[in-house]
């Protein structure tokens, strides 16, 4: 943790690191988080190990076991942010953030990087895993770094669109459901597309909204800059409209 802490204080600036230091500890201290934890972990491992059936593929690749990522963060992400910005607009502490010397950046980015350091912890918890199966075949540690980094990068932007939802409800309750539905359209709609004989257009659309998609390059091991741009994209746009909102409710 301290060293995770260090890292963060040499990458925001110093009044985001200090919210995101508060965030973090507060983290650690909720039961739900270690349910979070729990669920990714044991979800993720039964689902390589019974529905995918990892040994009787005798195939040398995780692909399967990141392929779900997508799927349990419809429910892993909305734990992790619902409280960021609705408890505190149900406790009323959020009028004494907003009095503090932080700017809007100042306090998005501390709750952003606090959310961050609580997802990099849950995937460092996922690395036994494929280290536990290195000696049963020859993995490609590139591929595996690659679906690593896609994971790092579909939590962002799906962290930063929690966020932003969690800013627009009223209480965590709030913040869940609607985290939750938003990302598992944003998250499935390019199912559409495969079950659906679309228009091209129309078809590219539908995937170029689709966090699932940009994510699809990352879990065969390529990395394609057009979705690591749109990962990057998505990230700051949702964290530039959360900045927008609180600057409206500060002048309200």
């Amino acid at each position: 943790m301290n060293k995770i802490l260090s890292v963060l204080s040499g990458c925001i600036p110093r009044r985001a690191f200090t919210l995101a230091r508060k965030e973090i500890f507060q983290y650690l201290n909720a039961p739900a988080f270690y349910g979070a934890v729990v669920f990714f972990l044991a979800f993720c491992s039964i689902w390589l190990f019974y529905f995918e059936q990892f040994f009787l593929r005798d195939q040398a690749t995780l692909r399967p076991y990141f392929s779900i990522f997508p799927i349990v963060f419809i429910l892993v992400i909305p734990v992790i942010t619902m409280k960021s910005w609705a408890e505190e607009r149900k406790t009323g502490t959020v009028e004494l953030l907003l009095t503090m010397p932080f700017t809007e950046w100042d306090l998005v980015l501390g709750k952003f990087f606090s959310c961050i350091s609580v997802l990099t912890m849950m995937l460092v918890l996922t690395i036994p895993l494929p280290l536990s199966l290195l000696g049963l075949g020859s993995f490609d540690a590139g591929t595996i770094f690659c679906e690593y980094l896609g994971a790092f990068l579909l939590g962002s932007s799906a962290i930063s669109l929690g966020l932003l939802l969690s800013c627009l409800s009223k209480n965590q309750a709030g913040a869940f459901l609607g985290s939750a539905v938003i990302l598992m359209f944003v998250m499935l709609v390019d199912q559409i597309t495969r079950t659906t004989n679309l228009p091209q257009w129309l078809a590219e659309g539908i995937n170029f909204i689709s966090l699932a998609y940009h994510f699809e390059s990352f879990s065969k091991g390529l990395i394609d800059t057009r979705d690591l741009l749109f990962f990057i994209i998505s990230t700051a746009l949702f964290l530039f409209v959360t900045t927008r909102v609180i600057l409206f409710r500060k002048w309200k």
